[in-house]
């Protein structure tokens, strides 16, 4: 409208544009045939002009975002290649070490030597397998790919199911369970919830000295079930406790084992809690250690139906 092209239109359409940038075009309609005043256009080109930089701002935040999300991926995957090159090279090379020695030397080993070192094979074998399926874990809830299994469980069953799968080295710790006089049922994928304690006792394990207490207990707390694994190691300085969620952060504890430093066995406990719509926390137990504790869905099912 109002102009040689289209006479005929029915309204002026105008860009809002900055620059060479269009985001858009504002049709506004046009009774008569004539151009709007000058303080009608000064103020309708105003509000475009507004617009225009509003959406401006929009796209360059949006931009901004992106490109830390990039960058974050970035880091993540150039920390996970340095980690695996880094954390993967001392158990292969111990792997292709002793299975080198037993090759070229079985016979000249006596059964106790032996046996060492096929255990020490079996240790390494075992903690990459553990590595890869928590990768695999993480990236599959990540994703949103896996499908919760959801199955009313007694605790104390998913507990004992754990206890049975920890560290070897967990036999030189004192381990109790204390689930309450109550049988307790929550609605939980028992696999993952069994890998989260898995998780928790093996670290438990991992980053205290031999003869150290680890317990487990779980209370009701509402519709939800508290589970709690403490023990009555050095603990976790304050200024990391915000950390030890993070993918790859390994705290540098010298207690523990250095080589399996990779640090995902926490992120992986945290999604799966997460994914079961509760919430994993830390705490300093008294007078010295760690309690890591999570909550589950109290099942509606009653044990006595």
């Amino acid at each position: 409208a109002t102009t040689q092209n289209f006479p005929k239109a029915k309204r002026l359409y105008l860009a809002i544009r900055t620059g060479q940038q269009i985001y858009g075009i504002v049709g506004i309609p046009m009774e008569k045939q004539t151009q709007p005043d000058a303080f009608t256009s000064s103020v309708l080109f105003s509000l475009l002009g507004e617009c225009a930089l509003a959406l401006d701002n929009l796209r360059n935040a949006r931009e901004k975002e992106e490109a830390a999300v990039l960058a974050k991926n970035e880091q993540l995957r150039a920390n996970l290649l340095r980690s695996i090159s880094h954390d993967l090279r001392t158990p292969l090379t111990s792997i292709s070490g002793n299975a080198d020695t037993l090759l070229h030397s079985y016979d000249m080993l006596d059964e106790q030597t032996r046996k060492q070192i096929f255990t020490d094979i079996h240790d390494d074998a075992q903690w990459l397998t553990e590595l890869v399926e928590n990768l695999l874990s993480i990236t599959k809830i990540a994703d949103g790919s896996v499908k919760l299994r959801l199955s009313d469980q007694v605790v104390d069953d998913i507990v004992s199911e754990a206890l049975r799968h920890i560290d070897r080295r967990s036999t030189e710790h004192h381990i109790t369970v204390d689930c309450g006089d109550v049988p307790l049922l929550i609605r939980v994928d028992a696999g993952l919830i069994v890998q989260v304690l898995i998780n928790l006792v093996n670290n438990a394990v991992k980053y205290t000295t031999a003869g150290s207490d680890i317990c487990i207990t779980a209370i009701q707390q509402k519709k939800a079930v508290e589970i709690c694994v403490s023990d009555n190691g050095p603990g976790i300085p304050d200024e990391l406790k915000e950390r030890v969620f993070e993918m790859f952060f390994a705290g540098g504890n010298p207690i523990g084992d250095s080589r399996r430093s990779l640090g995902l066995g926490l992120t992986l406990c945290q999604a799966i809690i997460h994914a079961h719509h509760g919430e994993i926390t830390l705490k300093n137990n008294s007078p010295h250690g760690c309690i890591f504790s999570f909550t589950l869905p109290l099942s509606e099912v009653n044990l006595n139906e």
